[in-house]
């Protein structure tokens, strides 16, 4: 269905609306500063030579050769590309009848932009992160305007692109607890410009980052016990009345494909009490919102490894004692058969 524009897993879409307008409706678009001239891949494109008077016929040459090797129709000062194709890019030459210059022209060829796959993730209740990618490969140089409004029709509010040819784009201090939102993505090029526009739903996209620092540590004297301690991630607000989180912990024996689960709300730690004594364990944690609880939780943590405590080996050698100071040492005598004499 044209329009729709599709969205990794973790996005949550409410409902999608896309706008398209094509403000350039001729099928080329000439720059008179650079004489660089844009065409659409698959239409008529036609190059004017300026400087002609009259309808005067003029030479056109390609990249320096009077040999254009496709399909033309020459009349007067313009010259016709019937089917425009990658392979005609070059730089085009008209001269006049004695041969001298007169124009310059460098084509370039592409698409019009399409619509764009447009997705938004949540990490905490200060900031939005979209992305998107082209589904239409244009060849030719394009630019974003990218911003977001609420659902209440507030004025569009730009999304920030920190880094320019990163198709990426911050919204800050927006309207958490108004939490349906329009972001709109706009891509432009020289041959026009298309708009994406998604509605989200910014408390389901709400997913914290995975918690930080987890260290599993073994409890002496209780072989089946491992104290687990962690952080909340970096990205998160203070772990204040406002914003608390809920964890929960999984661990299995080392080869094992069950997991056992715990959870817990704020705390940063917790006891696991029934480990397989004398094995090494997987430990993973992760994290959600404790306040909205249809919120995501956060990918799971790196995995890290512990073993509970173990009854040290007794030791079985006997002991070995040490000569004292009053020790004698008397050499040993080896009998031997008696020499003659």
């Amino acid at each position: 269905m044209p329009g729709l524009v599709s969205c990794p897993g973790g996005l949550i879409v409410i409902g999608i609306i896309s706008l398209s307008f094509v403000h350039i409706h001729s099928e080329i678009w000439s720059n008179e500063v650079s004489d660089v001239q844009f065409g659409r891949l698959g239409s008529k494109v036609t190059l004017v030579c300026r400087g002609t008077h009259g309808g005067s016929l003029v030479e056109w040459r390609l990249n320096g050769s009077s040999v254009i090797p496709w399909q033309t129709l020459s009349s007067g000062g313009s010259l016709t590309l019937l089917n425009a194709q990658l392979s005609m890019e070059g730089n085009y030459t008209c001269h006049d009848h004695r041969g001298a210059l007169l124009q310059t022209i460098k084509l370039r060829l592409g698409n019009l932009p399409g619509f764009l796959n447009v997705s938004c993730h949540v990490p905490n209740h200060y900031k939005i992160f979209c992305s998107w990618k082209q589904t239409v490969n244009t060849n030719l140089p394009t630019k974003y305007i990218s911003s977001y409004s609420t659902s209440k029709g507030v004025n569009a509010e730009p999304c920030v692109q920190e880094q320019l040819g990163v198709n990426e784009c911050t919204i800050t201090d927006h309207y958490f607890w108004d939490f349906k939102h329009l972001v709109n993505i706009t891509e432009i090029n020289p041959l026009g410009s298309e708009s994406t526009i998604i509605r989200v739903n910014i408390h389901k996209l709400l997913k914290p980052d995975p918690p930080e620092a987890v260290t599993p540590e073994e409890v002496e004297g209780q072989p089946s016990y491992l104290l687990v301690h962690w952080r909340a991630p970096a990205s998160w607000p203070d772990m204040s009345e406002a914003f608390p989180l809920t964890f929960s912990l999984r661990y299995r024996p080392v080869g094992s494909n069950y997991w056992s689960t715990l959870q817990t709300e704020e705390n940063t730690s917790m006891m696991i009490t029934d480990a397989l004594a004398g094995h090494m364990h997987h430990i993973q944690v992760r994290a959600q919102d404790a306040l909205i609880n249809y919120s995501q939780w956060s990918e799971w943590s790196h995995v890290v490894q512990a073993q509970p405590w173990s009854e040290p080996l007794a030791n079985t050698e006997e002991p070995t004692e040490e000569p004292s100071d009053d020790t004698v040492f008397i050499p040993s005598i080896m009998a031997t058969d008696k020499l003659p004499g």
